[in-house]
């Protein structure tokens, strides 16, 4: 089930947001992104203070944890989210499938490393970039969006060290907590509420970024993209 909704749902609601927007509402669908991404980890931060505090309530006349009602409770909100946006369904724009984009980026690129390797002889002319060998069969406009993600894939490296260190939040920050104090100025904080830490800082630093940074960038003319 978290294979199902984390890889096969969760992906797929942002993009059906972005959707939602015309070509010229550019600035709008970055807005929704911002809140979107502040009302996951609201979402994220409520749950995560109450439903320690659940788990804590007696469960039945046995003196223990009372998971049923800890993981019942989101279980349902969850269910009446679900509920709540099918019931929206008449209201979405929905865009048809339009192939494998994945499958088209692989066949572009592919394409044009072997026509660079074909025409390596001085009487051709040198081209820009080496994706612009497949102009000649693929959209300028796919060859450009191509160079965009490939400027930007360095990013990707340090991802895997990245979430290995954030997903160190729901294992050793919360072993650590049990071992530490949780009484903090008379607020006795359980060690899986640690986890707050991160839902705290982003809904902190998105509005900070996106009024502050952003303008601050955009008034010093840089250009990142």
């Amino acid at each position: 089930l978290i294979a199902l909704g984390t890889g096969g749902i969760k992906p797929c609601v942002s993009a059906f947001g972005g959707d939602q927007f015309e070509d010229h509402q550019e600035e709008k669908r970055r807005k929704f992104f911002s809140i979107f991404y502040l009302a996951i980890n609201a979402g994220s931060l409520i749950s995560t203070i109450i439903t320690p505090i659940l788990r804590e309530q007696k469960c039945g006349k046995v003196p223990q944890q009372c998971y049923p009602l800890a993981f019942g409770i989101p279980g349902a909100l969850m269910a009446v989210a679900l509920l709540v946006f099918i019931g929206g369904s008449p209201l979405y724009k929905k865009s048809s499938p339009q192939g494998n984009v994945v499958l088209k980026v692989s066949k572009c690129i592919a394409y044009a490393i072997r026509n660079r390797f074909r025409h390596r002889s001085e009487e051709y002319p040198k081209r820009e970039h080496f994706m612009d060998w497949a102009s000649d069969r693929y959209d300028e406009h796919l060859i450009a969006q191509i160079k965009m993600v490939l400027k930007v894939l360095f990013m990707y490296l340090p991802l895997p060290m990245f979430w290995a260190l954030f997903d160190q939040q729901g294992s050793r920050w919360t072993l650590q907590a049990i071992a530490m104090n949780g009484n903090f100025g008379g607020l006795d904080i359980q060690p899986d509420q640690m986890q707050t830490v991160n839902p705290i800082l982003i809904l902190f630093l998105v509005p900070f970024v996106d009024t502050v940074v952003y303008p601050l960038i955009i008034k010093c003319k840089l250009d990142f993209t």
